[in-house]
């Protein structure tokens, strides 16, 4: 009995453990593998820097083109700042923050959530969560 205790005792300080705010830190692969982003603790935020991709071509877009505001068109995508507001809940949950995409111009109210690891799973949304959509973002291993 006492042995059974210690083991529930045990797993629920691991599950504590994995959900630690700073567990997001890293480099991080978005959903459809194009993205890399950086996640770093931020005060008592997050800061999401898009680093680049690993699918780089001559051909393909280095500034903001899709940004609704023509004069902020010209920035570079490299160093931009896509995370905006997120504040820890605990368990691994980030929420109340927006994310930028510049694959469309749009920015979206969003939650993240710290699976394991190596996996986050980032819900974009307009209004609320129902009208959304899921992406599984992979933890950058080179």
């Amino acid at each position: 009995m006492i042995r059974l205790a210690c083991l529930i005792l045990a797993a629920g300080l691991a599950g504590t453990v994995a959900a630690a705010p700073a567990d997001i830190e890293g480099r991080w692969l978005s959903g459809d593998g194009d993205g890399l982003v950086e996640i770093r603790l931020a005060g008592d935020g997050l800061r999401g820097v898009v680093l680049g991709s690993p699918n780089d071509s001559p051909d393909r877009p280095d500034t903001d083109v899709h940004n609704p505001d023509p004069a902020l068109r010209a920035r570079p995508l490299k160093g931009l700042s896509i995370f905006d507001g997120f504040r820890f809940e605990g368990n691994g949950l980030w929420s109340g923050g927006t994310i930028y995409d510049p694959n469309s111009g749009n920015s979206y109210r969003a939650t993240i959530q710290v699976i394991d690891r190596n996996t986050l799973k980032l819900r974009g949304y307009i209004g609320i969560p129902l009208f959304g959509r899921t992406e599984t973002w992979r933890r950058d291993v080179d």
